[in-house]
């Protein structure tokens, strides 16, 4: 058997509505001609009662009841019934014998009908009273009443008035006609409604089926409690509609607590989704704190017809990602330091290589003592004094490329940077320090120089860094912009970045960086970054 599941939406909701306009417009007909069947019945019964009473209440009537003339009678009660659209006005003495009636054969006999009612109430009780009965006319329904004599006292005959009740029944045929009529109609204009909703309502969920949509929505839930990411999404009115386990977990909230429908502004209210929602720009990877954590946050509008709808917010925390970031700085810093090494040792194994070719054992051996003491002393310079591996790992890495280049990394052995605070990124300083340095390199092998110079020191409330060169040096009147993007001193593109890469990381590390010519040739550049949490 096919069931409504089995159809597409449209058939669906057209049956549906169309039941619904049957059953609806079925019930109130029913009614309606039920209540209009008990209506006219009494309407008529009343009027049929009043013409009874007018009747019987005639002088002239009552004078010719009491002398039984049924000749004058005969005729004025056909008058009378046609003057009131009545099928009949029959007249009766006090003992229920018709003195007038429609046809003279009845005339002389008793007043009955097929139910045995003899008239009693009027006759016997003098009281009016309706009747809906079969008669020797048929079916219909009467008024009956007393005729009393002149003192008002004794009953000396009846008048019964009678409207067919096969008028009743043509009336209500003509409005059961009515009614499935309007029954046809409503089912139609259902059909019709149900096939114009269901378009715009399948429009309005990309044409998909109600199916659809329920397997959609458990695969939607599925997926927002499998990502590691906290997801949080706000309507247009800046209540919570979507958040997923992670969420929770990562801004430490009651699991318990229920979120769905609440303002977001109740919940967080830091969380600036409210601007994204006002102004519709999307804010992608901003470093902000929320809840006393430090996190990475995406929040992009939700558009719908180019109006917005609402906003979906994604984080994660920061110190995931630097664990992550850590690792690949590590990582490319022991590749950049193993690369450095292999080359220069590659070099300095051809060059010994070529001093035994010529006999020249001596200078080899000096070479040899020569470049492993250099070495050794540096690596116990950065042990000492540079505990943080991906730090001294980016100095070692920086003294192998400038010894590729020619040109020597000088670290002051004065140097201490042993105690970097936690919540300064690692991955950061490192960006900072190179940058600085290969500029540096860069500056002294274009002006022929041989020493860049690296002092640091973590005394007091700042930690600081000194990288001087032997360049060229910077005109005082470029200083003022050597820091914006694109500015740059070099040929060619893809230049121009690194110095404003540095500036854009101290402003949020809440450091400073001072720009000075050095002592003798070259530029001097000191970076100031408080050991204090910025606020």
């Amino acid at each position: 058997m096919l069931s409504l599941r089995s159809l597409k939406l449209k058939t669906r909701m057209m049956l549906i509505l169309g039941m619904m306009a049957i059953l609806q417009t079925g019930f109130i007909g029913f009614f309606a001609l039920v209540y209009l069947s008990q209506s006219l019945d009494e309407q008529i019964g009343l009027r049929a009662l009043h013409v009874a009473k007018t009747i019987a209440a005639m002088p002239d009537v009552v004078e010719a009841v009491e002398s039984r003339d049924s000749e004058w009678l005969q005729p004025i009660s056909i008058d009378l019934a046609s003057v009131n659209d009545a099928r009949f006005v029959v007249i009766g003495d006090r003992n229920g014998i018709r003195l007038a009636h429609p046809s003279w054969k009845r005339v002389g006999k008793p007043m009955y009908d097929d139910e045995g009612d003899y008239n009693e109430p009027a006759l016997v009780y003098g009281k009016p009273y309706i009747q809906k009965a079969t008669g020797s006319l048929g079916a219909s329904v009467r008024g009956k009443a007393p005729i009393f004599d002149s003192s008002n006292e004794n009953v000396v005959g009846i008048i019964s008035v009678g409207f067919m009740l096969s008028s009743v029944e043509d009336t209500i045929n003509r409005y059961r006609d009515t009614l499935y009529l309007v029954i046809l109609l409503s089912f139609g204009l259902s059909v019709l409604t149900g096939l114009w909703f269901a378009s715009h309502f399948k429009k309005a969920i990309f044409g998909l089926e109600p199916e659809q949509i329920g397997h959609l929505f458990q695969e939607r839930n599925a997926t927002l409690e499998s990502v590691r990411e906290g997801i949080i999404a706000v309507n247009g009115q800046g209540n919570i509609t979507t958040f997923n386990r992670a969420a929770i977990d990562t801004l430490g909230l009651d699991a318990n607590t229920k979120l769905t429908g609440r303002p977001i502004e109740e919940v967080l209210p830091d969380s600036r989704l409210m601007d994204v929602l006002r102004t519709g720009e999307p804010q992608i990877d901003k470093d902000v704190w929320l809840q006393d954590r430090n996190l990475i946050v995406n929040r992009l509008p939700l558009l719908q017809n180019g109006q917005i709808t609402g906003v979906v917010s994604s984080f994660r925390r920061k110190d995931e990602l630097d664990a992550i970031s850590k690792k690949l700085s590590q990582i490319e810093q022991y590749a950049d330091t193993l690369r450095s090494q292999s080359h220069e040792y590659s070099n300095k194994l051809h060059t010994i290589a070529g001093l035994i070719q010529l006999g020249a054992t001596d200078e080899a051996l000096a070479l040899i003592g020569q470049e492993s003491q250099s070495h050794q002393a540096l690596i116990q310079l950065l042990v000492e004094a540079v505990p943080d591996p991906i730090l001294a790992g980016c100095m070692l890495g920086k003294y192998n490329r400038a010894k590729e280049l020619g040109l020597n990394l000088d670290i002051d052995p004065e140097s201490s940077m042993k105690e970097i605070p936690d919540h300064i990124p690692r991955e950061e300083l490192v960006s900072i320090i190179g940058n600085l340095i290969d500029n540096a390199l860069e500056a002294t092998l274009r002006n022929r120089k041989f020493d860049v110079r690296l002092s640091m020191t973590d005394l007091g409330n700042d930690l600081i860094f000194e990288i001087e060169d032997e360049g060229a040096g910077i005109a005082e009147k470029d200083q003022e912009n050597i820091f914006r993007k694109g500015v740059t001193s070099k040929e060619g593109e893809g230049h121009g970045f690194g110095l404003h890469l540095v500036e854009k990381l101290l402003q949020k590390l809440g450091g400073t960086i001072l720009l000075e010519p050095a002592d003798t040739v070259g530029s001097r550049f000191t970076v100031y970054i408080p050991k204090a949490r910025p606020e």
